[in-house]
This record gives structure tokens, sequence and C-alpha cells, in this order.
């Protein structure tokens, strides 16, 4: 019995609110994996708003490549991983900042985080990754929803 999910619906559940967990490869030790808001839309990239100091930067500029993976922890389990080429970009962060945070904390709070967090901008930078492999599974064929 298989548990892959279809691209599409990968794509959907990638696209739903979770917190993700990035992945990039450090040499001569275990990989940086650190929890982290995104945005995704089905079809294109993800986006992560990280520290242009932070240890993660000059990782993905030398491997080239992430990995990225959400979860629902709640019964039945599911979770959509991908790996892919990565990136990162010298843009302006603000409107990325302000969507994701509308998008974990709602309207008001979201305004107010990316208010409050203003002037952080100029520090940050974007990593973009572009899905290539996906793994997944759905468990609910196994444990039906309660």
């Amino acid at each position: 019995m298989s548990f892959a999910m279809s691209r599409a619906a990968c794509q959907q559940f990638m696209a739903d609110v979770h917190v993700g967990v990035f992945s990039v490869g450090d040499e001569g030790r275990g990989p940086i994996t650190v929890p982290l808001w995104y945005l995704y839309e089905p079809g294109g990239d993800i986006f992560l708003v990280t520290p242009a100091t932070s240890r993660k930067v000059p990782l993905v500029r030398r491997a080239g490549r992430a990995s990225f993976c959400v979860q629902d922890e709640r019964p039945p389990f599911a979770y959509v991983s991908v790996e892919g080429a990565a990136r990162v970009e010298r843009v302006d962060t603000a409107p990325f900042v302000l969507k994701q945070a509308v998008r974990y904390l709602g309207r008001v709070r979201g305004e107010a985080y990316a208010q409050k967090t203003a002037g952080d901008r100029g520090s940050e930078v974007l990593v973009r990754i572009t899905p290539q492999r996906w793994f997944s599974a759905d468990f609910t064929a196994l444990i039906p929803p309660a």
C-alpha cells in the first residue's frame, strides 16, 4: 500500500499553513535544520526570509540545494518533503514578511508583527527553493480521521 500523495495533493498540502523545516548541508557536520515560516503557492517556489548573517546563508550559497519539509502531526498524520535548487536573493523583504506574518498570525497581529520588525528589513535576505523532488505520505488509509 502506497501512502504517497499525488503532486497536486503535495502542492496543496505545502500551500496550507504549516511551520516548515528547512535543511541545508554543512560540510564536515550534520546539516543545519531549523523550523521556519514560509510562503508557497502551488506550482511555485518556496520563499523564506532570514537574517543575512544567518549561518544558513553561506551554506545555501555553497550548496546551491536545500530540503524543506512540512507536516501535520495530528492523526491521521501526513507530510510533504521537497529537495531542490536553492539560492539567496537580496530583495526588499518587507512584502514577504508582511504576507508571512498575516498568513501565520492573522491580519491584525500579522500587520503589528511586520511593523514591529520593520527595522530588520535591510538586514534580511530571501531564500528561494525550487522544488525538484517531492516525497510525501498521507496515512489516512491506515489511520482514519477521528
